[in-house]
């Protein structure tokens, strides 16, 4: 089902340091948007939601690959304190390219796996989140 990695999610309050630093290992800015209200909202649990959504590319990567960057207008970010901890179960999430994103859900609920939301399209993609082990949030996408 899973094809390849595709991104990873951050939560930053400064942009253009984590810009600058990911740079700096070879991600370049492809696009730059601010997400807000719906559907954003419903699909990122999140009411009220206001953010900057910056999609950094690890250029000549094959599969492509990214890093996004969000920094929250609103709601103020949420910090984990122990962020450094390496012991600490779950992540953001891990996202993951499938080829039939509607039959990969099917598959999921079908062996007992909950969708946090319905599929969204996003930015050429189709998208949904499934509650993972340890209430890891894993995302699947399918490219259109």
């Amino acid at each position: 089902m899973v094809k390849h990695f595709d991104h990873l999610t951050i939560v930053v309050r400064d942009i253009d340091q984590a810009k600058a630093f990911f740079s700096a290992l070879g991600f370049a800015e492809a696009i730059s948007v601010v997400i807000s209200g719906e559907p954003f909202a419903s699909y990122m649990g999140v009411p009220g939601i206001e953010a900057e959504h910056v999609t950094l590319v690890l250029e000549n990567a094959s599969p492509r690959t990214e890093i996004q960057l969000l920094r929250y207008h609103h709601p103020d970010p949420q910090p984990d304190p122990h962020i450094r901890d390496l012991n600490n179960l779950a992540m953001n999430h891990i996202y993951f390219v499938v080829d039939d994103i509607e039959a990969g859900v099917a598959r999921l609920r079908a062996r007992g796996f909950r969708t946090r939301n319905e599929v969204l399209d996003f930015h050429s993609r189709k998208l949904v989140f499934v509650e993972g082990p340890e209430d890891v949030t894993v995302e699947l996408s399918q490219w259109h």
